[in-house]
């Protein structure tokens, strides 16, 4: 099931593009237990992503494939189910686990092979 493609993506996060952390695609995302009355009260969107949860954890990625909603609206909606104590994020999920100097080393040699 894919997102309502006549719906904006600044409807369904009130016009926020921004969230409080850094929720990267590798960030895991958990609920100790599903709320269903909760969630009947969830838009269609953040209801899918709650849904989807209750699986098991699972990336922001996974999530935003999954049930079809961008990657920027998934991260608010989640940030959102967050805040209200629907889901957990994972703890020090925050640190990219990449090194920045190797990863600037690769596109430097990318650009210049282009």
């Amino acid at each position: 099931m894919t997102a309502n493609p006549w719906v904006r993506p600044y409807v369904l996060t009130g016009g926020r593009t921004q969230t409080n952390h850094q929720l990267y695609v590798h960030t895991l995302v958990s609920a100790k237990h599903f709320d269903a009355r909760a969630a009947a009260k969830l838009s269609p969107e953040s209801r899918r992503l709650y849904d989807r949860v209750r699986l098991g954890p699972q990336s922001v990625a996974e999530l935003s494939a999954h049930c079809g909603i961008s990657l920027g609206v998934t991260r608010v909606l989640l940030e959102d189910l967050a805040s209200t104590e629907h889901l957990q994020i994972a703890e020090g999920a925050y640190d990219s686990p990449f090194d920045h100097r190797l990863l600037k080393r690769v596109i430097d040699g990318l650009s210049e092979l282009g």
